[in-house]
């Protein structure tokens, strides 16, 4: 039997069978990973955050300069250097859960959710409250449950209704309908309503496409006009928005000069760092970094970052022709409907569209825990919609989405 030479030192050690084998094995996972995934969307989500990185770049010193003080003054940068470290922790996060088997990525946005859950019961409790709302959680770093609980509240309505293909008879709509209606109190008493409508969004998303007949359908909508009227006559938050929306207040005042700071820079822009209306935003990083784009780049680049986001539920919704397992559909078009939806809110309120919701723009603001949670969901699309391309599939038809009625 042969045997490895003994190692002289100072030599090069030759690599053992064992270390000959880790590096295949890892070799031929990152081979498999990197066949199966969606390399289109991959690169749709990068290209979001690469515009995010120039864009916080422009947006850092007009929030930097507002938040600084005579005691501490903040470098113009100061946000730009914290988004990229954030970006690289995002990206980290998002291509670990991308590796996941699609069963471990629907059981960990299952454990996800619930321990969200556990942590929005405890915000009201012993929450930080900023800007006049509790929604964070302090544990060492400032946690905002309600953020990782978007992705996770996808996969797990998914998973409910997916229930139905064993058993028609099975409840899933009330069951969903609990849970959103739960995940709405909590939401509220920080107070969110902008997160609440974002996830009413998606629940009604997922319940339609899961077979919901029409006159439910009717029913639904009817009792979310409804809930709207009586959260704009008992819940202030939400008359305050909306009487912001129709015009005066600071909240009013603060969309109308996004607008025209987004409007300024005309069609080609100011140039990178020479935009001046945004330094009147209150949260140029944020909440109105669409605005910033739309000065220092134009209105073309604004374009630009619309039709990405076009591209990328498109490209998830095509990917999903063809699929033939409930819960897939289901999950993916609930994590697509989430990104697509807090985007296209976000550039609403710029354009002073859409009521203020106090909402970033995905993959693009400066964000701490917002943008690991995003990346996090991204990274749960890429598993759940990861494809062996050598195995055909039949369409899930439109016939048996019928016979789960």
């Amino acid at each position: 039997m042969a045997s490895n030479p003994p190692y002289v030192p100072g030599s090069i050690r030759p690599a053992t069978g064992t270390s000959l084998q880790l590096r295949r094995g890892r070799r031929a996972e990152f081979g498999v990973w990197w066949r199966e995934i969606d390399r289109v969307l991959l690169a749709l989500v990068l290209t979001l955050m690469a515009i995010g990185t120039v864009a916080v770049a422009a947006a850092s010193p007009a929030s930097a300069r507002r938040l600084s003080t005579a005691a501490v003054k903040l470098d113009d940068l100061h946000f730009f250097v914290l988004h990229v470290r954030w970006q690289i922790l995002g990206l980290i996060t998002m291509i670990g859960a991308s590796f996941l088997p699609k069963d471990l990525a629907r059981r960990a946005g299952i454990l996800l959710g619930s321990a969200m859950l556990v942590a929005l019961l405890l915000v009201p409790v012993i929450g930080t409250e900023v800007n006049g709302a509790r929604r964070w959680l302090n544990l060492g770093i400032s946690l905002q449950p309600s953020e990782f609980l978007k992705p996770a509240f996808a996969i797990g309505l998914a998973w409910i209704l997916s229930w139905r293909v064993r058993d028609p008879k099975l409840p899933v709509v009330a069951v969903t309908t609990g849970v959103m209606g739960l995940v709405a109190v909590l939401l509220m008493a920080q107070p969110d309503f902008g997160s609440t409508i974002l996830f009413a969004g998606v629940w009604f998303v997922l319940v339609l496409l899961s077979g919901l007949p029409v006159k439910r359908i009717a029913a639904a909508g009817a009792a979310g006009l409804v809930g709207i009227a009586a959260a704009y006559m008992f819940y202030e938050n939400a008359r305050h928005r909306i009487d912001a929306f129709l015009g005066g207040g600071t909240a009013f005042d603060q969309v109308d000069l996004a607008e025209r700071t987004l409007l300024s820079g005309g069609w080609t822009g100011t140039g990178l760092w020479l935009g001046t209306r945004k330094l009147g935003l209150p949260e140029a990083h944020t909440d109105y970094i669409f605005s910033v784009i739309g000065e220092e780049f134009g209105l073309l680049v604004c374009a630009v970052v619309v039709l990405v986001y076009l591209a990328l539920i498109m490209r998830v919704l095509l990917r999903l022709v063809d699929e033939d397992d409930l819960f897939t559909v289901l999950a993916a078009t609930g994590l697509v409907a989430q990104l697509g939806g807090q985007a296209f809110i976000n550039i609403l309120v710029n354009l002073q569209l859409f009521p203020s919701k106090g909402m970033t723009l995905p993959l693009i603001s400066y964000g701490g825990s917002s943008t690991i949670a995003l990346c996090l969901g991204v990274g749960f699309l890429l598993a759940i919609t990861r494809r062996n391309p050598f195995i055909k599939r039949d369409p899930f038809t439109l016939r048996e989405l019928e016979a789960l009625k």
